[in-house]
């Protein structure tokens, strides 16, 4: 199986920057790429950004864009989303997602992790 668990999460002033941090464990064989998805009340999950391992390239929502900085520590299987400038519609849980190919498997698996709550408030 495989596990990824979620930190960083809290309440943070408009303005402020919190940093999430989501670690990779289990039967890992390769980790193709990892990412950050969102979910706010009554809307859907969206994605935030997400990093490729082969190259490190990435990508980023244009809401976020400037303003959050994906990053992966590729020997810790640990991707990091810096979040500066928060603002009030930043507010959301914020989930880790990642394909990874098992041990004694060939293709990928999505996994999700449980998600932690961001809060943008004065």
């Amino acid at each position: 199986q495989v596990q990824l668990v979620e930190s960083g999460g809290g309440l943070v002033q408009p303005g402020g920057s919190l940093r999430l941090s989501c670690e990779a464990s289990g039967s890992i064989f390769s980790i193709n790429d990892m990412g950050w998805y969102r979910q706010a009340p009554g809307k859907e999950r969206e994605l935030v950004a997400v990093i490729i391992s082969s190259d490190g390239s990435t990508m980023y929502a244009d809401s976020v864009k400037g303003r959050f900085t994906i990053s992966r520590d590729n020997a810790k299987n640990t991707v990091y989303l810096q979040m500066n400038n928060l603002k009030p519609e930043d507010t959301a849980a914020y989930y880790c997602n990642a394909a990874v190919v098992r041990t004694f498997e060939r293709v990928p698996y999505r996994y999700w992790g449980q998600g932690t709550q961001v809060t943008v408030s004065s």
